[in-house]
């Protein structure tokens, strides 16, 4: 019998420091079986933008709150989360990736945020630029799967990456705004197919606005399958994904269109 997974992906604003509405949506995850949920950028923190009118230490308390909350939930219900969270360290706020198990907290720390005068992550978070390495992987009943910050998606070491490591499930938390659905969605289908993988993306809702511009969160919350084919997709509102995905579907892939195949054959060449 082939494998299964059952995934699941919250579509939130920033939560702040209320839990109230995640554990009503763990609940329902639970009832229907969920063994892994993801959650978008700055859903557990606020948007980086808005740290210059928050204390430091407001940034550190709303952190620790959602990982004791996270971990107490993890153990009631049994289920993996997967988590952008904002760590604050003595030279400064780092933006990593947490996946919480009911025994285990690991973190993943973005390698390559955005460089951009409008959206300087580069500049603002104190993440070292050193060589890149693989993005955190881990085993779970069955599927390999790969965890990848949302800006890493443009850069193809990542994804050499999912095809050497054969990863089934990528999931891919983000904060895309500006109107960026179609060009997002294109990327997202086109990498699944190239690679032969599953990607569950998380984006975020919300608004922010500064002098010049208005930052809206548009959701689009989606799961694409190995044949780059969207097979559920969150549209504008708060929401959750919840959807089985089956092994024998990247297995398939693999065989049938033989990409890695011809890639192995080469090799030392």
């Amino acid at each position: 019998m082939s494998k299964q997974l059952v995934v699941a992906a919250l579509q939130l604003p920033t939560l702040g420091m209320n839990a109230t509405r995640l554990e009503f949506y763990l609940k329902k995850a639970h009832e229907r079986g969920a063994d892994v949920m993801l959650l978008g950028e700055y859903v557990l923190n606020h948007f980086f933008k808005e740290f210059a009118t928050m204390a430091p230490s407001m940034v550190k308390a709303q952190t620790k709150k959602h990982l004791e909350l996270l971990k107490s939930l993890a153990v009631k219900y049994d289920i993996v989360f997967v988590a952008p969270i904002i760590i604050t360290k003595k030279d400064g706020y780092h933006k990593t990736i947490v996946k919480i198990t009911s025994k285990h907290t690991r973190y993943y720390e973005q390698q390559i945020l955005l460089p951009y005068a409008h959206w300087d992550e580069k500049r603002f978070f104190s993440n070292q630029i050193k060589p890149l390495k693989d993005p955190m992987t881990f085993n779970l009943k069955g599927f390999k799967i790969m965890v990848m910050a949302g800006f890493e998606l443009h850069f193809d070491p990542f994804w050499q990456s999912v095809t050497r490591k054969k990863v089934d499930l990528v999931l891919l938390p983000t904060a895309s705004t500006f109107g960026s659905h179609n060009r997002w969605r294109e990327i997202v289908k086109t990498k699944a197919f190239l690679h032969g993988c599953f990607v569950l993306r998380a984006n975020r809702l919300g608004e922010y606005s500064d002098d010049e511009v208005k930052w809206k969160f548009y959701g689009d919350t989606m799961l694409v399958s190995p044949e780059g084919e969207v097979e559920m997709m969150l549209e504008d509102k708060e929401s959750m994904l919840v959807e089985i995905i089956d092994k024998a579907e990247v297995l398939e892939h693999r065989k049938v269109w033989g990409f890695e195949k011809e890639l192995k054959q080469r090799e030392g060449l």
